[in-house]
């Protein structure tokens, strides 16, 4: 069975859950997962885990990501993008310097705050938000607060014009941010509805767009036996924490996820990496209860298998 992290790239028109379903069949494996999900009208770099990597998921979904986005200025919909019905429309003509737009995108360049769209998996009293949007309900939404590492204005225009203005952005964000609802704070801070019109994912945490394969060049990999070289290690995914190579008088007691003295790196680092052979076998923690002592979060076999 395979091991490892498959870069996909998600095509239109499928959910992230399809993609997993159409792998297990392709593969012939049940312990497959994905990284976070993405809106069938969005493409883009989704990591796939496979085997053990599935345990590593978590921390990839919590990386940032790099988006490229248009941003429609003119109209708004329900859903905050190209797919809902049109809330309000704004037909006069609209001009727009180069200047106003990057002055716009510095505002929402940092920490900012947002409010999830109605239609969206947040959960509100243990239902989805976009369960009650479809029931026609509209209730409370929690504002969260997200960081905006970069928004690059990719058109080189001087000057934006028309009854509908559109412009592509490249965003670089933390988790949890709605692409979305930017480009509705986009309009908002231009003075016109807004919504995006079409969403590409160019980067999950350390995966690239250059690094994916698609569903049907999956398939042509597996039937040429070629996919093991495509598949990326389990480590790719835990570069922002130091790697250890166990050594023998330690082997025994982190093999077996023992509670240790906490290790000198966890002092400026969330969590350490312990290696065997450069394969990770074990991630350890500052221990939550017992001062100075440190305790296994994740372990890994040292040997393959689904």
């Amino acid at each position: 069975m395979y091991e490892g992290i498959l870069p996909l790239w998600k095509e239109k028109g499928m959910t992230s859950h399809d993609c997993v379903f159409k792998l297990r069949k392709i593969l012939k494996m049940k312990r497959i997962g994905h990284t976070g999900t993405l809106d069938p009208s969005v493409e883009g770099v989704l990591p796939i885990c496979l085997g053990q990597a599935t345990k590593v998921s978590e921390y990839i979904m919590n990386e940032g990501k790099t988006y490229i986005a248009t941003i429609s200025i003119g109209t708004s919909t329900t859903t905050e993008d190209a797919d809902g019905e049109t809330v309000e429309k704004d037909c006069t003509e609209k001009h727009f310097s180069r200047d106003q737009i990057l002055n716009v995108l510095m505002q929402l360049t940092g920490e900012i705050t947002q409010t999830p769209p109605m239609y969206s998996a947040v959960k509100v009293n243990g239902k989805k938000l976009y369960e009650y949007a479809r029931e026609g309900k509209q209730v409370e939404r929690p504002s969260r607060k997200v960081t905006i590492y970069k928004l690059n204005l990719l058109d080189e225009l001087e000057n934006f014009s028309g009854e509908t203005v559109k412009f592509t952005i490249e965003i670089g964000c933390s988790k949890g941010t709605y692409i979305r609802t930017l480009a509705v704070q986009i309009g908002e801070l231009l003075g016109y509805p807004a919504h995006m019109s079409s969403l590409v994912r160019t980067k999950s945490g350390n995966f690239t767009k250059e690094q994916c394969l698609t569903l049907h060049e999956v398939k042509q990999s597996v039937e040429n036996d070629q996919l093991e070289s495509v598949i990326l290690p389990l480590k790719d995914a835990l570069g922002h924490w130091p790697f250890i190579e166990i050594v023998e008088e330690t082997k025994k007691s982190i093999t077996n996820g023992q509670v240790l003295e906490s290790h000198p790196l966890l002092e400026a680092n969330e969590k350490i990496i312990y290696t065997q052979n450069s394969n990770p076998i074990a991630i350890y923690i500052k221990h939550p209860s017992k001062s100075g002592m440190m305790k296994p979060e994740k372990m890994f076999s040292a040997s393959k298998g689904d």
